[in-house]
C-alpha cells in the first residue's frame, strides 16, 4: 500500500472530512468518531507521513496556530480543566494526534452526561461514549464550529 493509499485509508477511518472542523493547508482538525472523552477530536496531517520527523518546519508553524484555535474552541465549548495530545501511530501509521479534553467532574451536553474515567491518570481511550446516539457526533461537530466563529 503507498503512501496516498494509508492516507485515504487514516482518513476514511477516522471520516475526518465528514466530522472536520478546521484545517490549515498542513493540518486537519476533526472530531474523533469514538468520544474517550466529550470532544475528543483528531489532530491530522494532511499529506502522507508514517514519521513523526518527517514533518516540515512549515507544518509545524502552521500546527502552532491550529493548535491555538483548538484549545480556545473546545474550551469554549465544554471546558475541559486539561487537554491531551497522544501520537501513538501503533495501528494507524500516519501522523496525527489524538486529542483529548480532560474533566475532573462530569459534563451535560445534548442532554447526556460525560465522564472523564481516567481523570486524572491516562484516558480511557476505549471508552466510546454515547456511541448508539447517532446524532451525537454532529452536535459535537456542530458546537465546536460554532465556537471557532466566536
Amino acid at each position: 500500500m503507498d503512501g496516498s493509499q494509508r492516507l485515504a485509508g487514516f482518513r476514511a477511518k477516522f471520516r475526518v472530512d465528514e466530522l472536520l472542523v478546521a484545517s490549515t493547508p498542513a493540518w486537519s482538525w476533526s472530531v474523533r468518531p469514538g468520544q474517550a472523552t466529550l470532544g475528543c477530536g483528531v489532530l491530522s496531517l494532511n499529506r502522507h507521513a508514517a514519521q513523526f520527523s518527517e514533518v516540515t518546519a512549515a507544518e509545524m508553524a502552521d500546527l502552532s496556530g491550529l493548535l491555538g484555535k483548538l484549545e480556545r474552541a473546545v474550551q469554549s465549548a465544554f471546558g475541559y480543566d486539561r487537554i491531551n495530545y497522544l501520537m501513538l501511530m501503533m495501528v494507524d501509521h500516519q501522523v496525527h494526534f489524538h486529542v483529548i479534553p480532560r474533566y475532573a467532574a462530569s459534563r451535560q451536553f445534548a442532554g447526556l452526561e460525560w465522564v472523564d474515567p481516567g481523570w486524572p491518570a491516562f484516558p480511557a481511550l476505549t471508552e466510546q461514549q454515547h456511541d448508539r446516539r447517532t446524532d451525537v457526533l454532529a452536535l459535537i461537530h456542530q458546537e465546536l464550529q460554532a465556537a471557532c466563529t466566536d
